[in-house]
């Protein structure tokens, strides 16, 4: 050691109190580094994920189901078709629901489908989906995955959750499609289809806002990707059966007054169409299907049907067609899906209905202007 190292003084050792006394203010300057980026980060916004619902504030529908609603194949599935049939129309609907997919071309991407759903896993969640969106319209497709299993009672499950939707929104328009065909299944889906009529009618007959949608009509084989869902085709046609029974049911999507339909295009041949009329009536309601028979020769390209109902008599809903106004002389007119009828062929179409006592049904029927034979 130099002799001037000796002259220096030494400091002294830091005592047992000294450092104890340094290890708080340590931590203290520790945690408040940690606050200061805390609140630099908090300051940061954060992006919001998809699941946050779109809103243009126009009339909330409710898209209900499972993969088909969802868009399996075609992400978006029919939603996309019918968006923009919507904006063409002139409609401003915010589709609303908890899931979030689909395309740039679709203006709003919330919807409430869920792939591989069954008609009970949607009866388990269905009250808190729309006490949390409170729609204005609901679109119900669901029982695909139940004819896996037991189909004889997806009926019953079905009325359940109908019941459980206007119970929750006694507001809402509901509308129930038939499902969709399924290749290898078509008996159960038939089976399944036949039972849905009748839940709905019992619904609307007690003053339930509940609307049936020929979907099933609307399909085949042909549209289908995997013999489940839908291709791109068949979607579109899902857009259209259900713009059109939206349409048919004022107020679902805006509006007092459904849009007009532009007139037929073809004549019917004179004296060459047959019409088939059955009613089935209870207390205060009745449905009544028809069919319309082309016994010419040559297609009809656009076709009307005009009738008069009998007094008391006020459609409430229907399917296959377009009717207007709702009682006294009423105009069924095709929808996009059935707007031919080739020679010797058929088109089905129907309505659900109240009566005051009276539930007969038309004495005359003309096709685009021309009196057809009543069957």
């Amino acid at each position: 050691m130099s002799s001037s190292m000796l002259g220096r003084p030494v400091p002294p050792a830091p005592t047992a109190a000294a450092a104890k006394m340094s290890r708080p203010r340590r931590a203290r300057l520790w945690w408040s580094a940690l606050a200061t980026v805390a609140a630099m980060i908090a300051a940061v916004p954060i992006a919001t994920s998809p699941a946050n619902a779109e809103s243009n504030g126009g009339v909330r529908v409710m898209p209900l189901g499972d993969s088909i609603t969802d868009g399996f194949n075609v992400p978006g599935g029919y939603r996309i078709e019918l968006w923009q049939r919507f904006t063409a129309g002139g409609y401003r609907v915010d589709f609303v629901g908890s899931q979030f997919n689909g395309p740039a071309s679709l203006g709003d991407h919330d919807h409430q489908g869920h792939s591989g759903w069954t008609i009970a896993q949607i009866d388990a969640n269905v009250v808190n989906w729309l006490r949390a969106t409170n729609p204005r319209t609901v679109l119900l497709h669901i029982g695909t995955n139940d004819m896996y299993g037991d189909t004889s009672g997806a009926p019953g499950r079905l009325a359940t959750l109908v019941d459980r939707i206007t119970d929750t929104a006694p507001n809402a328009d509901v509308f129930v499609a038939t499902i969709i065909p399924k290749s290898g299944a078509d008996n159960q889906v038939r089976g399944y289809n036949n039972a849905i009529p009748g839940i709905v009618q019992s619904r609307a007959a007690a003053g339930k806002r509940v609307h049936l949608v020929d979907m099933y009509r609307a399909l085949t084989l042909s549209d289908l990707a995997d013999g489940v869902h839908p291709n791109a085709t068949g979607y579109r046609k899902m857009a259209a059966a259900w713009y059109d029974a939206l349409r048919a049911v004022p107020g679902s999507i805006g509006g007092d007054t459904p849009p007009t339909t532009p007139p037929p295009t073809t004549p019917a041949p004179s004296g060459d169409c047959r019409v088939a009329y059955t009613v089935n009536a209870w207390n205060s309601g009745l449905t009544a299907s028809i069919s319309v028979t082309n016994t010419s020769g040559t297609p009809v390209n656009g076709w009307a049907l005009a009738f008069t109902l009998p007094s008391g008599q006020s459609i409430t809903s229907g399917w296959n067609a377009g009717y207007s106004p709702s009682s006294g002389a009423v105009t069924a007119r095709n929808v996009s899906y059935n707007a031919t009828i080739a020679p010797n062929t058929s088109v089905d179409i129907g309505f659900q209905a109240t009566h005051t006592g009276n539930s007969g049904r038309p004495s005359a029927f003309t096709l685009n202007g021309t009196a057809c034979t009543v069957a």
